[in-house]
């Protein structure tokens, strides 16, 4: 693997999927708490149905699923998918390039 790294406009990239995957899993959790502290004030469950709270909590995830796959390296197209978390990797594993470095050695 090789020291290369993103040029600003890739790294612009990466952090903006970056910042709508961290927002969209803030906006979901929070979101999702409400929804399952008051789903029975809400009239979303009963004991024994899930019914509309099932779908809402299938809206919730489904975009996050869609977050993850839809991530690629901006060096070299491969999908990173499930090795990013909430956050990119420090390195794709596929062609070497530095996701995460802050700074570039120079000498």
């Amino acid at each position: 693997m090789s020291g290369r790294y993103l040029t600003p406009e890739q790294d612009a990239q990466l952090r903006r999927w970056e910042r709508w995957n961290r927002n969209y899993f803030v906006f979901a959790f929070v979101t999702l708490i409400v929804v399952l502290v008051f789903s029975s004030q809400l009239g979303l469950s009963s004991g024994d149905d899930w019914g509309s709270l099932g779908l809402i909590l299938a809206a919730l995830v489904t975009p996050i699923i869609l977050f993850q796959l839809r991530l690629r390296c901006p060096a070299c197209e491969a999908k990173i998918g499930w090795q990013a978390k909430l956050m990119a990797p420090d390195q794709c594993s596929s062609c070497g390039v530095f996701l995460r470095a802050t700074t570039r050695s120079q000498k």
